[in-house]
């Protein structure tokens, strides 16, 4: 049963450490008010960017700091459009998911299929790899496992809740005109954290093609970035949240490969919607029983609305 349950919660840390740090992005993004919607495309790209500087250069770290960049130069451009020319977000993160996979598929297809030339192995934490069941999952994966569950998510907690620099942030989410009105730098803010939750989409794909599935092929996003965008709303926009919620998909994910594995009696298409399942259960089911929910989970007040300072 240990051997059980300690294989279930390794596969769900490494396969939900995707879906935690594209959604840490995305809570970044949204908490100055633009929605990204195209996380699937930026996670694309950097996927298959990632496996290609791989290739080349048979170092993971420089795959994943090359499909950051990519996702960074995606989000700049989705920048551009929404926040300095008030585009709709809607459409324009539609068209950046387009353009993201059809993008992908073009440069991956070189080397579709084929292994990568070096992956994030599982490095051993001595003392604390050995500690039952949560030892191996988290401190006998590979080295991003500890900054996408923990550093990361600190520093933005603590940086949105407890520093200046985040209430400055935060504001600019909620009533962009007030923030400018006291001198906060609406444009500059929008622009910056919509980069940078452009660049963790981009890693989380170089994360799934060098990590999780060390290789590259046309749709191995699978819908992986429409996820972190409904499970940022299931965190309630909080760093925290957002990386125990990417954990939570992942263990459904891995109690459905469980069931494949062992040859549960249900139907294996069945056990392949369980994560997808699941995200609407972890939207609705919270809000619908608890109340109190509706609150911790407001969104931004300026979610999706653009700035035009002469409206004002």
């Amino acid at each position: 049963m240990i051997v059980l349950l300690t294989g279930l919660l390794s596969t769900a840390v490494l396969a939900g450490g995707v879906l935690a740090l594209a959604a840490q992005g995305e809570v970044l993004a949204e908490r100055v008010g633009v929605v990204d919607l195209g996380v699937e495309g930026l996670m694309a790209l950097g996927a298959a960017t990632a496996v290609l500087v791989d290739m080349k250069t048979v170092n993971p770290w420089l795959g994943l700091l090359a499909a950051m960049a990519v996702g960074s130069a995606g989000g700049a451009v989705f920048a551009l459009a929404t926040v300095i020319m008030r585009a709709s977000q809607i459409l324009c993160g539609l068209a950046m998911t387009f353009l993201g996979l059809g993008l992908s598929a073009t440069i991956g297809h070189s080397v579709a299929g084929m292994p990568v030339a070096a992956t994030f192995a599982p490095v051993a934490i001595p003392v604390l790899r050995d500690i039952p069941v949560i030892g191996p999952a988290f401190f006998g994966q590979n080295l991003l496992v500890i900054p996408i569950y923990v550093l990361l998510p600190a520093v933005c907690q603590w940086m949105l809740f407890h520093t200046r620099h985040g209430l400055n942030l935060r504001a600019v989410g909620e009533n962009p005109a007030a923030a400018d009105a006291v001198g906060i730098p609406v444009t500059k803010f929008r622009f910056l954290y919509v980069v940078i939750g452009a660049a963790l989409a981009g890693g989380a794909g170089a994360y799934l093609s060098l990590a999780v599935t060390p290789s590259w092929s046309e749709g191995m996003v699978s819908g992986r970035g429409w996820i972190a965008v409904a499970l940022v709303i299931f965190a309630g926009w909080r760093p925290f949240n957002a990386a125990g919620a990417g954990l939570l998909f992942g263990l459904v994910s891995a109690i459905g490969y469980l069931g494949q594995a062992q040859n549960w009696p249900i139907a294996a298409p069945v056990l392949n919607m369980l994560p997808y399942l699941g995200t609407l259960a972890f939207i609705i089911v919270p809000v619908v029983l608890w109340k109190k929910m509706r609150r911790l989970m407001a969104a931004p007040a300026a979610l999706g609305v653009p700035y035009d300072r002469s409206e004002r």
